[in-house]
């Protein structure tokens, strides 16, 4: 609301951060249903005093990637022919094991809102140590660059923003 930095007040200064930090508060609480994926901060320990930052993407695919292969939280599988929605209904009757997501040889993984290369690069790596042997593809709404990235998180009309990707 600002077009010259001679226009710029302290109340208008102090709306655009309340603004700004009102989105990050959006976006955290958009995962609050979530019990394992609901943050990307880990504020640390009594013996590793240092917070730290673990992307999304990253802890989804480590636990796609998990070789002890607990049910993911999460995760859920999404039945799509006769014998699974069969085996699906069996389930609340017997111990049926529903599908891994790391059971397939081939991860899709679609990102929303835009992918950064390094995102990429990190899935790749990630699949390649953890579970060899798996093809993965990822696909995505936008190639995002940090400027790009910032205009999304920041545009008024976040279902359609003003940006030049």
């Amino acid at each position: 609301g600002c077009d010259s930095s001679l226009n710029l007040t302290s109340q208008k200064a102090t709306d655009a951060v309340d603004g700004i930090f009102q989105s990050l508060r959006d976006i955290a609480r958009a995962r609050m249903h979530m019990k394992q994926f609901n943050s990307i901060h880990n504020p640390g320990s009594n013996t590793h005093q240092a917070a730290s930052y673990k992307p999304l993407l990253k802890q989804v695919v480590e636990e796609i990637c998990n070789p002890d292969r607990p049910d993911p939280v999460d995760i859920e599988h999404m039945s799509s022919g006769l014998t699974d929605l069969l085996k699906t209904g069996f389930s609340m009757f017997m111990k049926v094991n529903r599908p891994h997501p790391g059971d397939h040889p081939l991860l899709v993984i679609f990102m929303v809102g835009g992918v950064t290369v390094s995102e990429v690069k990190m899935v790749k790596d990630l699949v390649a140590t953890r579970k060899p042997g798996t093809q993965v593809i990822v696909l995505s709404s936008a190639l995002l660059t940090p400027r790009s990235a910032i205009e999304l998180l920041f545009a008024t009309d976040r279902l359609q923003p003003d940006t030049d990707i």
